[in-house]
């Protein structure tokens, strides 16, 4: 559906209209027709069941690292085990190491019933990654339950192929059917490669949002509705959002208390009490069958619903998501992107060169300073990480402030691990070349690019 910009404001009270005027069309004129996805034992889904969620397991994969829209109430931190909340995963995993985790997965965690992707960005604004993840997946296990978990703005061209690789159940986090509130929550929105703000991005989120699931729904999929409840912003706005979903045929909905993140726009805005929970749960409720069982799973959640990620977890997920390029572990040099040569200290777009270590047992380090390599001419895009894992064809690491999500998962695919600390270069070095991790004293604290601002929406060149 496409946006009408010149008239910003959707009215939402014709929207329940709309949606009743078109549901009855809309299922009979899509161009692909694959067959219904047939019924699955949901009883055993534990997100979707109250009564599953302390028998049956599930596990995500953290495979889509970047975001299509900015939250005003979320801070993607990585890498605090102790920390639970969506957004949050100790490493991205490579979609070609999916499969190979899950088998290990599956042989050490029981009850396993569902596959999920839920980040730690949006899976449809690393569209390639997912659905390469989910066809993978669905081929080695072809009876597992599989579910994503998206905020709607690019889920409209893989509706169709979703439908047809049986993920059985799709949640989409709406948080406004009214543009003006959707506008107060969302700092901006990127479609493709163009920036939004405002009306008419909180606009543009919701037809898509409407379009997915209606979409969604006449292919068979189930639908949950998540709604982050925010005191002063759309508190009393969640039974309309409620009523709006069920019109679209949604199954279930998640209202969840908005929780203050550090560094997130929203950090001081006080969370809602318990009554005005209770109060958005009942007045939901006579509109759509409510989850009360969420406990706001992480991107990289493995095991029952109650349990949290523990240090074994997170080891085997480390250990696949290196995977690639721990191969390169023999080779002789380390890359190091720094100012003046003492610290690391630049961010990865921002090196014009990088310095070249060695190892030299005949030195008190074991390593020494070999050479400067210029670093490809910034502009091209991808190309240009292409060429600088080549130039690195023969380290084993670069360490960096600070890189992308994008070019780091290229560069990785050469062999070249991208380590991002920030701290004297000696003391990177020496963990690298005795086969060592960062130090924690020296690892950043967030490892998504541009965390601690929160961006414009254009991207990171």
């Amino acid at each position: 559906m496409d946006p009408d910009i010149t008239n910003p404001v959707l009215d939402t009270r014709s929207v329940a209209s709309d949606i009743r005027s078109e549901r009855n069309s809309d299922r009979q004129c899509s161009a692909f027709s694959p067959s219904v996805i047939q019924p699955l034992d949901f009883s055993r889904h534990p997100c979707f069941s109250k009564e599953a969620h302390g028998k049956f397991a599930r596990v995500h994969l953290p495979v889509a690292p970047r975001c299509n829209l900015q939250c005003n109430f979320c801070n993607r931190k990585f890498d605090c085990m102790n920390e639970s909340r969506p957004g949050v995963t100790s490493s991205v995993l490579p979609p070609r190491q999916a499969v190979p985790y899950l088998e290990e997965v599956f042989a050490r965690v029981k009850n396993l019933s569902v596959v999920g992707i839920a980040g730690p960005g949006d899976p449809f604004a690393n569209p390639d990654e997912t659905m390469i993840t989910l066809r993978a997946v669905r081929a080695r296990f072809p009876e597992m339950m599989l579910c994503l978990a998206t905020n709607g703005l690019g889920v409209a061209p893989y509706v169709e192929e979703i439908a047809a690789l049986k993920v059985s159940h799709v949640t989409f986090t709406v948080n406004a059917v009214d543009p003006n509130i959707g506008a107060k929550i969302y700092a901006w929105i990127r479609d493709g490669k163009r920036p939004m703000r405002g009306v008419e991005a909180a606009k543009l989120l919701l037809e898509r949002q409407i379009d997915g699931i209606r979409r969604l729904k006449a292919l068979g999929v189930v639908v949950k509705i998540n709604s982050i409840l925010m005191p002063g912003i759309n508190d009393t706005h969640i039974p309309e959002v409620a009523k709006v979903m069920r019109e679209l045929g949604a199954d279930l909905m998640n209202v969840m208390a908005f929780l203050p993140v550090k560094g997130a726009a929203f950090e001081d805005l006080a969370p809602p009490d318990n009554l005005d929970m209770v109060r958005a749960r009942l007045q939901s409720g006579l509109h759509l069958p409510q989850m009360t069982h969420c406990a706001r799973c992480r991107a990289d959640a493995v095991g029952l619903i109650s349990e949290g990620l523990n240090q074994e977890n997170m080891e085997r997920l480390n250990r696949f998501a290196r995977a690639d390029v721990l191969g390169g572990r023999s080779r002789p040099y380390v890359a190091v992107a720094s100012e003046e040569g003492a610290l690391v200290n630049q961010h990865l777009g921002e090196a014009a060169r990088v310095l070249i270590f060695k190892q030299d047992p005949s030195t008190p380090s074991g390593f020494k300073f070999h050479e400067v390599r210029r670093t490809p001419e910034p502009g091209s895009g991808e190309p240009r990480w292409r060429d600088l894992a080549a130039i690195l064809h023969d380290c084993r690491a670069i360490l960096v402030s600070a890189a992308g999500p994008k070019p780091k998962g290229i560069i990785e695919e050469g062999g070249v691990e991208v380590l991002e600390m920030e701290g004297l270069i000696e003391e990177g070095l020496a963990a690298v070349f005795s086969d060592q991790p960062i130090p924690k004293t020296l690892q950043r604290r967030f490892t998504a690019c541009g965390a601690g601002c929160r961006g414009t929406g254009a991207g990171c060149g």
